[in-house]
């Protein structure tokens, strides 16, 4: 009798814990989602689908992998930055190209490093919220967490550049229906990135497959995934200066996201 009562009071309490814990957490198929990178083979990427998956979000327009064009504008994007040593050689390059391009920036990176945040802005680039600390989404978080995140940033882009970011990109590419809400609830949309177009430059693999993986896959409409900050010695600069005349030479125009996003609107509108 007394084992009974001692089980029954255990399944009692495991139930309430379980309440409260919905109550304070978003459900985790809600919340994280592993990404998809086009490095992954299909066996591992169906092992780790999410419950709603790239079909659902992008039909939606919850979030934006690549824009599918017949003009031949391609949006190049950096994460993780600004940094000091990377980010000026990068602009300088771009400028040469007049080349714009979308930097997801970090809000602590920004917070020291505002002029770098404000250079951004004025050499005609945008800035784009990846969270305040980098933190990955790939596990339960409450919603005040994941907004904390991307509110800070917000608060640091617009103080260094007056400005308040319009797109959120996720770290690591995890995301989720949370996810996806809180950057709503921020006035964000969520961008991710071409699976084709992953160089994986954080990974420094050389810098010849950095420009293999870009310009074999090269299509119109890409989102293509660079950093502008990179542990150790970056091979992104060196990559981006093949990379970047070569794709001129092919009549590319390279244009933010944003950019990328009202040109398709407005091929829209005009049918």
């Amino acid at each position: 009798m007394k084992s009974d009562a001692f089980t029954r009071s255990r399944r009692v309490l495991r139930v309430v814990s379980a309440l409260i814990a919905l109550q304070l957490f978003p459900s985790a198929a809600d919340l994280v989602s592993p990404p998809f990178r086009s490095g992954l083979p299909s066996s591992v990427q169906a092992a780790s689908a999410p419950a709603r998956g790239r079909d659902y979000y992008e039909a939606r327009g919850d979030i934006v992998w690549e824009v599918p064009m017949a003009e031949k504008l391609i949006a190049l994007t950096f994460d993780d930055g600004p940094d000091p040593e990377e980010t000026p050689p990068i602009l300088d390059l771009l400028n040469q190209y007049q080349a714009k391009a979308t930097f997801f920036v970090l809000g602590r990176k920004v917070d020291q490093y505002p002029e770098l945040a404000a250079r951004e802005v004025l050499e005609g680039h945008e800035i784009a919220n990846h969270t305040y600390t980098h933190r990955y989404f790939n596990r339960p978080i409450t919603q005040e967490l994941l907004s904390s995140e991307i509110k800070r940033t917000d608060e640091a882009v617009l103080r260094a550049t007056g400005r308040k970011p319009v797109l959120f990109r996720p770290p690591g590419g995890y995301y989720g229906q949370a996810v996806v809400d809180g950057a709503k609830r921020a006035g964000c949309k969520t961008v991710l990135w071409s699976w084709h177009q992953d160089t994986e430059d954080w990974n420094r693999p050389g810098t010849e497959k950095i420009i293999r993986k870009v310009l074999t896959n090269a299509r119109n409409g890409d989102i293509i995934l660079f950093h502008d900050h990179v542990e150790g010695k970056s091979q992104t600069l060196a990559a981006l200066q093949r990379i970047l005349p070569e794709l001129s030479k092919r009549g590319y125009r390279f244009v933010t996201v944003s950019e990328l996003l009202t040109h398709k609107e407005s091929k829209t509108v005009g049918h």
